[in-house]
């Protein structure tokens, strides 16, 4: 009776627990909070203590001492800490019903179509432990196309990459259902690695991920057309060991970002190929839906549409389309039964 009634008091929940951010939608509200990922942890030999979540604890990400960990616990989109996790889902349950610990609500969590059964079922018990009533899971791909105002259960082709932080998913969508996908572990994060490992390469010097993160999003680009930018960038000389200012260009950005994009443009070219014929047909005619927030690289439209020669169009809003498409299907339950993960 108790378990019940906590469960009409609160607001259901749709969640987007991306390896970058974790975005959450609540019923009627639309979404309540975009935050980044990550967990401040206090460890020592006897416990672990949570410091902060979210915006608060990125801040923190290669700048504390030897007893604080900032922890990403969501990896290439799946967990990677079940206890971190936990805590993570509990924070943003509560935040969703303002700090408030007795509640029960039904949660809708966005995972990978590439995702095992083992790693569903922990996404499902770290959503139980944190307070879930009732737990769906649903494909990202197919919240995407959803958020992106796409007909899933029509019996046409709809294709949609979706472009995250730990991965990039291609799917065909027709019926409410995923015809084919793929599934390539390579997104924002690969990104800034590569941007990472190209400076030390070149320049003899370590950046951080954040400063990795900001360069992608200042000058990043995947085609070389109009003026270059440049910016200045600073790290820590690995041969000198003093810290270093350096300018960096946008044709050096490109340069650094092309084989994670090659991989990305071979997995949509690679999806293509298995398509069945009448649905390859309504996706000429249709086009392919971009979204996710790696899909905001500058200029990663055009090139996809010059691999493929096919029409993209680039979701409204890229950033929140997975996060509103499974809130969409949280507003109408039969739709959400219709497409959830068995």
């Amino acid at each position: 009776m108790f378990s019940w009634l906590a469960g009409m008091l609160s607001n259901d929940l749709a969640i987007d627990l991306g390896t970058a951010n974790t975005l959450a939608y609540a019923k009627g509200r639309g979404i309540i909070c975009s935050e980044p990922s990550v967990v401040a942890v206090a460890e020592n030999a006897k416990e672990r203590k949570i410091l902060a979540v979210g915006t608060e604890a990125k801040e923190m990400v290669g700048r504390t001492p030897g007893s604080i960990r900032a922890i990403r616990p969501i990896k290439d989109g799946v967990i990677a800490d079940f206890e971190v996790t936990e805590a993570m889902l509990r924070y943003f349950i509560q935040r969703a019903h303002n700090r408030t610990r007795l509640v029960r609500p039904r949660i809708v969590i966005c995972v990978p179509p590439c995702i095992t059964s083992v790693e569903k079922r922990a996404v499902k018990e770290s959503a139980m432990s944190a307070g879930a009533r009732e737990v769906y899971l649903l494909e990202e791909p197919m919240a995407a196309a959803i958020g992106a105002g796409l007909n899933v259960t029509e019996p046409t082709g709809n294709m949609v990459i979706d472009v995250g932080g730990g991965t990039t998913d291609v799917a065909v969508i027709s019926l409410a259902g995923i015809v084919t996908s793929s599934s390539v572990r390579v997104g924002g994060d690969k990104l800034d690695e590569a941007i990472i490992n190209f400076v030390k390469r070149k320049h003899n010097l370590l950046i951080g991920e954040r400063t990795a993160e900001i360069v992608k999003i200042t000058i990043g680009t995947c085609m070389s057309k109009g003026s270059t930018r440049t910016m200045e960038i600073k790290g820590r000389d690995l041969v000198a060991g003093i810290p270093k200012m350096i300018v960096m260009t946008s044709d050096e950005v490109r340069e650094a970002l092309a084989e994670p994009i090659h991989q990305i443009v071979e997995t949509v070219l690679q999806t293509l190929e298995r398509t069945p014929p009448e649905l390859a047909a309504d996706i000429v005619d249709r086009g392919i839906v971009l979204v996710g927030g790696g899909s905001l690289l500058r200029d990663f439209d055009q090139l996809l549409r010059d691999e493929t020669k096919l029409p993209i169009v680039r979701g409204d809003d890229p950033f929140t389309a997975v996060a509103m498409g499974a809130g969409k299907a949280l507003d109408s339950l039969d739709l959400l039964h219709e497409v959830a993960m068995s």
